[in-house]
């Protein structure tokens, strides 16, 4: 001790401004490249060599891998490679212009639909509603033009031509039924317009489609047409209250009309049957559709999740479960909610009012916030029915993200999550709505370390510098003491 005190009183100020300096550059660069690390792999280097090396030195146990990827829809690794990452699909939920998206408009001053959104509805309703025979009948080219026109004002106004043209043009009703109707109640008088002129436009269709490529094109789009009117038939009677009148005309389009699944109408039919609490009919609708060769979706997943925790939720108790562990009824509930939060980790946030919502847009991306908002918008309301539903949710969903790796080159339960998604959200998404990214890491321990000890050798630097004596009195008091 006398030998150190020796040492250290021969020491000038000089020595410890250079050795903080040196310190504080050491660890300033150990900050870097941790950070540079952290970005391109995912995690920190300090703590990845203490986990793979030091660990076992020291007698502890390595962390077993993950569980390989398994592709939800059973493609091998080429065809998933190949497919196309970030599609965007038509809401199966979506509002309607006139009576809701305006009106929130109207009320709030902001625009809840994008450009880019509203032009991919264009170009559906291009798709969905006209064909090469358009230039045999007037009315048709009429709204041919009018689904082209950007401006509402102008669509209306050709509606309304073309109904002058022909009193039994269903699209023009479909047209005035979306954009010129100011409550449900008028959009559904249009829609039975609508479905009064498409029957017998598709009757007609029918007994000819055999004559000619073009008559099979007329017939494709006047079934595309009925389809349409009667699912939003079915959504204005849904809104209105007439619940069960909903669920009856679903099923009967869903079996008049099965090759049209990639529609998506069982989504309706999912929602109207958990209003109605019929929650073994819901499960027979998942029976048929949450299955390995159709595509998933947060209605599907989430809907599957909210079934089996509902057999369990009531009498969740987070310390009770730690105490005596989980019982199988409840591993299934955690194990349904982390794969619903694995396909889409937007969504629970929504749930738990952790983000507010927005109205959501006509067109969403799978697993991407565009989806969770249009599922939460629809279903949050069916969460909080069930009594500690959303509790369960609250104290599983976070222990997803421990399961998949990290950068995600591949996924536990589904294919690995799309990295355009952010991208392709902020274009179907309002401008004031903020959106929700994934996959967002929390700053490991060692970058926050080095961090700290960076400022603080440095912060030590300055005062050395500036108060010399002061500090080596300091040094050499904190010596003495340890």
């Amino acid at each position: 001790l006398l030998t150190v005190t020796m040492f250290l009183s021969t020491l000038t100020p000089k020595f410890y401004f250079a050795l903080t300096v040196t310190s504080s550059f050491i660890s300033g660069l150990i900050f870097v490249f941790e950070w540079w690390h952290f970005r391109k792999y995912g995690t920190s280097f300090i703590e990845q060599v203490s986990v793979s090396h030091l660990r076992p030195l020291i007698g502890g146990a390595e962390s077993s891998p993950p569980a390989p990827a398994a592709f939800s829809a059973g493609e091998n690794e080429t065809s998933r490679q190949n497919m196309p990452e970030c599609k965007v699909w038509r809401n199966p939920l979506n509002l309607f212009r006139g009576a809701e998206y305006s009106r929130y408009m109207w009320v709030t001053g902001k625009e809840p639909l994008t450009y880019y959104d509203m032009n991919l509805s264009a170009q559906d309703h291009q798709t969905f509603f006209t064909c090469d025979t358009d230039a045999l009948r007037p009315s048709d080219t009429v709204m041919q033009k009018a689904w082209r026109e950007r401006n509402p004002q102008a669509r209306i106004k050709a509606a309304y031509q073309a109904l002058e043209l022909n009193n039994d043009c269903a699209t023009a009703y479909v047209l005035l039924a979306e954009e010129e109707a100011t409550t449900i109640v008028d959009a559904e008088k249009y829609f039975k317009q609508a479905l009064k002129a498409g029957e017998m436009i598709y009757r007609k269709s029918q007994n000819c489609h055999s004559q000619s490529p073009q008559h099979e094109a007329q017939l494709r789009r006047d079934t595309n047409v009925l389809v349409y009117v009667k699912r939003r038939l079915a959504m204005c009677a849904r809104k209105l209250g007439r619940i069960r009148e909903a669920v009856k005309m679903m099923r009967d389009l869903m079996k008049e009309f099965p090759l049209l699944s990639m529609l998506n109408i069982h989504e309706n039919l999912l929602e109207a049957l958990l209003e109605l609490q019929a929650y073994a009919d819901v499960q027979a609708v998942l029976a048929k559709y949450d299955d390995i060769s159709l595509p998933k979706s947060a209605a599907i997943c989430y809907t599957a999740a909210l079934l089996k925790a509902r057999a369990v939720s009531e009498r969740f108790s987070p310390e009770t479960a730690s105490r005596r562990g989980l019982s199988t009824a409840e591993i299934n509930a955690v194990e349904a909610i982390h794969r619903a939060v694995e396909f889409n980790p937007h969504v629970p946030k929504y749930l738990l009012e952790m983000k507010s919502l927005v109205l959501p847009p006509e067109h969403i991306l799978k697993r991407g916030d565009s989806e969770a908002v249009a599922y939460a918008f629809f279903h949050l309301q069916h969460w909080k029915r069930i009594e500690g539903a959303l509790n369960l949710l609250h104290c599983t969903w976070e222990g997803t993200f421990r399961m998949i790796p990290y950068p995600l080159e591949k996924g536990h339960l589904f294919y690995p999550y799309p990295s355009c998604t952010e991208t392709a959200d902020r274009e179907l998404l309002p401008t004031f709505h903020e959106v929700s990214v994934y996959p967002q890491k929390e700053l490991p321990f060692f970058i926050h370390f080095t961090a700290g000890l960076c400022s603080f050798s440095a912060m030590l630097a300055l005062l050395t510098h500036q108060f010399p004596d002061l500090m080596v009195i300091l040094a050499k008091a904190v010596s003495t003491v340890y």
